[in-house]
């Protein structure tokens, strides 16, 4: 499996963007997708998931303003960013979780909110 993310970028505070993040390869390994965020000097946290149900799961500090979401057909999936802060300013990074194998991780995308 391969993931590929791409979507980041500069925004006022207030404002929105969409992250996606396509997946090839052997798709049928894959059980849930989710976004994570790194800022500098801090851990990487969970930001959303979705699983292959649809059953999503949000980091409190982004309940209401984020979105995560998924296109079968396209084999990707999308994390809607609304009302954005400076505190959202990381990288983000996408992740599949699969049955009986190791995780796999996208490369990043920057995202950086300005006040």
């Amino acid at each position: 499996v391969q993931l590929q993310a791409y979507g980041g970028g500069l925004v006022q505070a207030g404002g929105s963007l969409r992250l996606s993040c396509a997946a090839s390869g052997f798709i049928a390994s894959i059980n849930a997708m989710g976004w994570y965020r790194q800022a500098p000097g801090k851990q990487r946290d969970l930001v959303a998931t979705i699983t292959n149900g649809g059953t999503t799961a949000y980091a409190d500090s982004v309940k209401g303003r984020f979105a995560i979401s998924r296109d079968n057909a396209e084999n990707t999936v999308y994390l809607q960013m609304n009302s954005l802060k400076p505190e959202d300013t990381a990288v983000y990074y996408c992740k599949a979780t699969r049955v009986l194998y190791s995780d796999i991780w996208g490369q990043g995308t920057q995202v950086t909110v300005s006040s």
